[in-house]
């Protein structure tokens, strides 16, 4: 097999993410970011880790199609959605004094 030319930002991404301690640090910068829908796409890639939204969507008991929408760009999940999603990944939010 003859290696790529390039290395594919995703996949590589995706690579990083399987360490846990990566994947927090990856998700606290996103939920930096003023753009909500980049912290629901770092979501996404890190379930992407876990199994995939399909997996996801059986931990949480939540429709696989919903899931995919709340976990887009333009996402709007309820914060008990975020902590279902969070926590069937082995995470949970704190919140610490700015």
């Amino acid at each position: 097999m003859k290696d790529k030319p390039y290395i594919d930002y995703h996949e590589d991404l995706l690579k990083r993410l399987a360490d846990p301690k990566y994947a927090v640090g990856y998700l606290n910068a996103c939920l930096e970011d003023e753009d909500e829908g980049t912290f629901l796409l770092a979501l996404h890639n890190v379930a992407q880790v876990h199994g995939g939204l399909a997996q996801l969507a059986r931990k949480t008991k939540l429709n696989r199609e919903h899931l995919f929408r709340m976990l887009s760009k333009k996402g709007n999940p309820q914060l008990h959605n975020l902590r279902l999603i969070a926590g069937a990944m082995g995470y949970k939010f704190t919140l610490s004094k700015a």
